[in-house]
């Protein structure tokens, strides 16, 4: 997910201040990671001068002056494009738990330790998805779901996976027969 669209995208309802795009940002999209104040600022600061966002006031108080923001008709244009162009489907192609396995194996670790104890992470993060979505509504419905769909499938090569591990094992001992 890009941090800097994804803020020019919460400026689309209406010109907001750097607070509250982070407030908003936590909220939808930082579940398990909330935004950095200064990541957000600094983002501003580039949007404002790659001409995809205005400043439009600045409001002196107390503290630091707050800035106003808003997107520009380019700013919109490049959300656009971010929404419509479908994310590459290769981005799966290169997990770390691919890598993980693949270590393993080429080193000599036990693999199927390494598999088993993913299961039970993927487990144990499942259930408490699943005792979320109970109270879910709208986006964070939406959020949950999609993370239980790729836990799933994660579970699904894992399995798959278990069942291999002596086929490339012997492949890689060059007394397989290339077939896994």
């Amino acid at each position: 997910m890009s941090t800097s669209t994804t803020l020019l995208a919460l400026l689309e309802p209406g010109p907001a201040h750097g607070y509250t795009l982070k407030r908003n940002f936590d909220q939808w999209f930082g579940r398990r990671r909330p935004l950095a104040f200064g990541q957000v600022y600094s983002t501003l600061a580039r949007l404002t001068r790659d001409g995809l966002a205005d400043q439009i006031e600045v409001e002196a108080g107390h503290g630091p002056d707050r800035r106003l923001y808003r997107i520009t008709p380019s700013g919109v244009a490049v959300v656009d494009d971010w929404v419509f162009t479908p994310q590459q489907p290769e981005v799966f192609a290169t997990s770390t738990l691919y890598s993980r396995i693949t270590v393993a194996l080429l080193s000599g670790r036990d693999a199927t330790d390494v598999l088993a104890r993913q299961r039970d992470a993927h487990l144990r993060r499942m259930r408490e998805l699943q005792a979320t979505r109970r109270q879910a509504a709208g986006a964070d419905l939406l959020a949950v779901t999609y993370e239980l769909a790729h836990l799933d499938a994660d579970l699904r090569w894992i399995e798959e996976s278990g069942t291999r591990l002596d086929t490339v094992r012997r492949q890689l001992d060059g007394t397989g027969d290339g077939h896994a």
